[in-house]
Order: structure tokens, then sequence, then C-alpha cells
């Protein structure tokens, strides 16, 4: 009986560590589960509060080609947590990037700073792109994405690549 109560636990265990996550495209989903932490919140494209603070954790010339309607650009490289005083710790956030990596490392760092609501987007801006939501730039909407290189635009599926 023991057996069976340890095993049972430990096959609970283990599905709660897997991400419940998706993506469309099953070579990206399994590129996102090998790349990223999933020590932190996520949300996918399909259950997103649209109602959310959207902060665009790329580089300032990747959110000048498009970006999702009315997210803050907040950067990677100089992040400053400064840069959302603004925000009360329980605003619900969402942190994007082109798939998922520095928005996790910038969402952890929200964490970190006492912020209780706030999420990764999986997949991010691409698979945003990619399930058919729309972004814009200065000029309204766009079909443009910044892809950050050649190798990273393969999981851009809709839109037009720019690198």
């Amino acid at each position: 009986m023991k057996a069976i109560f340890f095993s049972a636990l430990i096959l609970l265990g283990t599905c709660n560590s897997m991400p419940a996550q998706n993506v469309g495209n099953a070579a990206f989903a399994n590129k996102l589960n090998r790349l990223l932490d999933h020590a932190i919140p996520a949300v996918d494209v399909a259950h997103v509060d649209t109602a959310a603070v959207f902060l665009d954790a790329r580089e300032p010339q990747e959110f000048r080609v498009s970006h999702i309607k009315n997210a803050r650009s907040v950067g990677y490289d100089d992040f400053d947590i400064a840069s959302v005083k603004d925000l009360s710790k329980d605003t619900a956030i969402i942190v994007y990037c082109s798939v998922g990596y520095r928005s996790e490392k910038i969402t952890e760092k929200l964490i970190d700073a006492g912020f209780t609501n706030v999420q990764n987007l999986y997949g991010g801006i691409f698979e945003w792109v990619n399930s058919g939501r729309s972004v814009v730039s200065d000029s309204g909407t766009s079909q443009r994405v910044h892809t950050y290189n050649k190798d990273w635009s393969q999981w851009l599926l809709r839109g037009e690549k720019v690198f």
C-alpha cells in the first residue's frame, strides 16, 4: 500500500512540474521546453488577460518594428526595475519577448522585486502573431515582426520577418 501511495505521489509531482502552456507548432514547443526554465508563472496566448499591462522585454529596435498594442518597452540588456515603479505590486502584468527566454528572466526580476501578479507570455510575440493576434508599430497595425536573427526567424510562421 505504501508503495502505491509513494508511486502516486511521485507521478503527481512529475505531472505538476510539466509546463501547461501550449504553442501551435510541435517543433517550436519542443524548442521552448528545452530553452525555458519553467520556474516562473507563464501564460499561453489563448489564456491571456488582455486587460493586463504588457511589458516588452526586447530591445528598443525590436520594439520599434512592432509590438503588442499598448505594450511598454522595458528592454532586456538595460532593464531597470525603476521603469515599472508606477505600477502597483499586484497589477496584472504579462512580460514578453521574441519567444519567451528574455521575458522569463525579466519576469523573474519583477517577482524578486515583489510583483505578485506577473506572467511570462509563453512563445512570446512569435506565438502571439502565429496565433493570428495583431501587432502594431508607430504607423498602426503591422505585419512586420523583428525576429532577432535569421536562425530564430524560423519560428515565426506568419507575418513579415525583420532582422
